[in-house]
């Protein structure tokens, strides 16, 4: 992520949306103010030194969901989410490596033209997922 803000405030949505775990890859973990809820108190958090070293780690039958502006991609709202699932969100300048999308197993984009802030898009594919499991 490209702060550190971004990411307190979607783990802080994660907690609010009953998503099992929260990661990050390539930054160590620190606590951030912007999360209120102090998620990392109530969701197993997880840190990875890279991309491998997730996918090395990545729970069995979980499904890799990468969230990136690509023509190829599938729209969120045609998208149907898999019972286990890690969504993998890249940074607003840069967005996922290409390592990264080979290791997907879907690529879903989010509505617009330009990437956003990555704690909105989080929060759009978490929200997205939670009202069409009911």
């Amino acid at each position: 992520m490209k702060t550190h803000y971004n990411y307190g405030t979607l783990f802080r949505t994660a907690q609010i949306m009953k998503a099992d775990f929260i990661f990050v890859i390539g930054k160590r973990f620190t606590r951030q103010p912007s999360d209120t809820m102090k998620s990392w108190r109530h969701i197993p958090t997880f840190e990875f030194k890279d991309i491998e070293d997730f996918n090395n780690h990545r729970p069995y039958g979980c499904r890799l969901v990468g969230i990136e502006l690509l023509d190829s991609a599938t729209p969120i709202k045609e998208y149907e989410h898999p019972k286990q699932a890690a969504y993998l969100l890249g940074a607003e300048d840069q967005g996922l490596t290409k390592r990264a999308i080979e290791l997907c197993n879907d690529i879903v984009y989010l509505p617009g033209e330009r990437s956003m802030n990555v704690s909105v898009a989080g929060s759009i594919v978490l929200y997205d997922r939670l009202m069409k499991a009911g």
